[in-house]
């Protein structure tokens, strides 16, 4: 191995290699000059005008077409890992899907008679209710199982969510007497907040802008809860569907013991015992999560079907629901007129409450 005062190959040919040589560290061989990165111009270069005094050679003489096909191999290789990466990565960012507008259909339960009256317990222990549970107790979701993209715990939060926006939009208090829903509008996809606010501060009969589409109210000026129970009972179901999106349906039945207001300016005397009447709510309301839904707690409300009674056929019920009361009739006629030459969707639909949901014999 050459020494530190050597050439790279060795000592010159016919020199001493003894370390007494004081010339020995200022003699040059030939190869210690090829292994130069800098090279001295001749003199006849260096009387050029601006010409430097030396020039740099290449690190790999002789090996240009070498060194590009290697950096020509290197960018084909670092691409090639990009796509396959791009392609293979297990962690991909979450898709976020825009929320659709949700499409209501509202539909009054006309009484054959008059509403009946009674107590609450009377009421109930003659209607199909006396097996409903009572409140939150009604709305059970079912046993949650991972789907083909969504694992256990994804569908236990979608089911939650829903279980939430069912008891909140159905079941307060507050809500049902038109109070703040703010809780409401806290568990729905922001996409969805302008046809929500819309839907409660100028609601139309349009299919998309009917308050009670979004929750169950009533007009407190009217009508008051007789007691603070509700009979529930339905189910909950989920699917993937596929858009990679999971999909849960609310279907219940809510029943509820009313009775009439206070008349304004004056103060809530005892209510009648006998005073109360029933009014059914069936609600379907269809979900859709995608996985940003589900983390930030939220849902897309695509679908509500209600059918509500005892109401008048004429009744408009899409701000608030309009119960008949204890001993009232419907009002005479069918639903509104519907234009068949206006575009949009059909909206004078009206129906039949049966008997025994008023809790008559």
């Amino acid at each position: 191995m050459a020494g530190r005062d050597e050439p790279p190959e060795g000592s010159p040919e016919g020199l001493p290699s003894g370390g007494e040589d004081e010339y020995r560290s200022v003699v040059f061989d030939e190869s210690f000059i090829k292994a130069a990165r800098l090279q001295e111009f001749s003199a006849q270069e260096r009387m050029g005008r601006h010409a430097r005094a030396v020039r740099s050679r290449s690190g790999w003489p002789g090996r240009g077409p070498v060194r590009l096909l290697v950096a020509l191999a290197l960018l084909v290789l670092a691409f090639g890992t990009a796509v396959f990466m791009g392609i293979h990565h297990p962690y991909r960012p979450p898709q976020v899907s825009r929320a659709e507008p949700l499409h209501t259909t509202v539909i009054p339960l006309a009484p054959r008679g008059a509403v009946p009256g009674g107590t609450p317990a009377e009421l109930f222990a003659h209607s199909p209710a006396a097996e409903f549970r009572t409140g939150i107790s009604g709305v059970n979701p079912p046993g949650a199982r991972s789907t083909a993209h969504f694992a256990y715990s994804d569908v236990l939060a979608a089911l939650k969510i829903a279980k939430e926006y069912v008891v909140e939009s159905s079941l307060d208090p507050t809500v049902l007497m038109g109070g703040s829903a703010e809780k409401v509008r806290d568990l729905i996809a922001p996409d969805q907040y302008p046809q929500f606010d819309q839907s409660l501060t100028a609601p139309s009969a349009d299919g998309r802008h009917a308050a009670t589409g979004w929750l169950v109210r009533f007009d407190p000026a009217q009508v008051a809860l007789a007691g603070s129970d509700v009979r529930v009972a339905g189910v909950l179901r989920y699917a993937e569907a596929t858009d990679r999106t999971l999909e849960v349906t609310a279907d219940h039945t809510f029943v509820y013991a009313l009775r009439p207001a206070a008349p304004r300016g004056t103060k809530a005397g005892p209510a009648k015992p006998d005073g109360a009447s029933l009014f059914t709510v069936r609600r379907e309301v269809h979900f859709r999560f995608g996985a940003e839904d589900l983390r930030l707690h939220q849902a897309q409300v695509t679908f509500a079907d209600v059918q509500a009674g005892p109401q008048s056929c004429t009744a408009d019920a899409a701000n608030r629901l309009r119960p008949l009361l204890a001993g009232q009739h419907a009002a005479d006629g069918g639903p509104p007129g519907t234009d068949p030459y206006a575009t949009g969707p059909a909206t004078a639909l009206c129906g039949t409450l049966a008997a025994k949901a008023l809790g008559s014999d």
